[in-house]
């Protein structure tokens, strides 16, 4: 018989200790998987909604018929997975900053991790999103400069609430200026945030996207009995 709580893989790291752990929820009867740093929760397997829709949303701003993506952020791999559902991805590059993150869908600790790590279009890179952006060389090591159509974000709990100070950059004119060189014309980028539409942000891309919009995604929340809202950027 499965314990009713499991940590599935601790390790220190440069900006907090790193925990997988999974549960079994009580009320609802199933288990449940969570991703912590430090403190803070990054990442429940009970709330994917937003993750998925950010990979959909983005997906629909494009009309090519075969499509290239970037995934900043693995996490528990709803997003990448969900871009992987479109039959137009050709390819999709997700980089993630901790190696342990790429080991857990690897080593099979998370449900549907074969979703990913099987399909030959997905390729996990361990790397640091942020520093690839502000490079020329860009996320593919194989081929520096390369483009893509759709670069989706997710890393920080907003723009205004990121996880290391040096992130803070990225949110800029500057940062998304660099960002801007790893697009094809017309491509889109995708940003997902835990807080309420922020118009100063929006305002900052306007000068770097010819279209800035914001889309609140609502999901019922059963811990509270209503529903919870997160934010998706889309930005061309």
């Amino acid at each position: 018989m499965r314990p009713r709580f499991e940590e599935l893989a601790w390790r220190s790291t440069p900006i907090g200790e790193l925990t997988l752990r999974r549960r079994v929820e009580p009320t609802l009867g199933v288990d449940v998987y969570e991703v912590k740093l430090g403190e803070e929760f990054l990442m429940s397997s009970l709330f994917t909604v937003a993750e998925e829709e950010l990979a959909r949303l983005a997906l629909a701003e494009l009309d090519e018929p075969a499509i290239d993506v970037v995934v900043g952020g693995l996490g528990l791999g709803y997003t990448a997975r969900t871009v992987l559902t479109d039959p137009r991805v050709r390819t999709v590059t997700v980089v993630e900053l901790l190696e342990d993150v790429i080991d857990w869908q690897q080593h099979g600790l998370l449900p549907d991790a074969a979703l990913l790590t099987g399909d030959p279009r997905a390729h996990l890179v361990a790397g640091d999103f942020f520093a690839r952006s502000a490079s020329a060389a860009g996320f593919d090591v194989q081929v520096p400069g390369r483009r893509f159509h759709a670069i989706l974000l997710d890393v920080d709990h907003s723009p205004r609430h990121v996880l290391d100070p040096a992130h803070a950059r990225f949110y800029t004119e500057a940062g998304l200026r660099n960002l801007t060189r790893h697009l094809l014309p017309g491509g889109v980028f995708a940003l997902w945030s835990d807080d309420p539409p922020d118009e100063a942000f929006c305002a900052v891309a306007r000068t770097v996207f010819s279209r800035v919009r914001s889309v609140e995604v609502t999901f019922p929340n059963f811990y509270t009995g209503s529903h919870s809202a997160n934010t998706i950027y889309l930005a061309h």
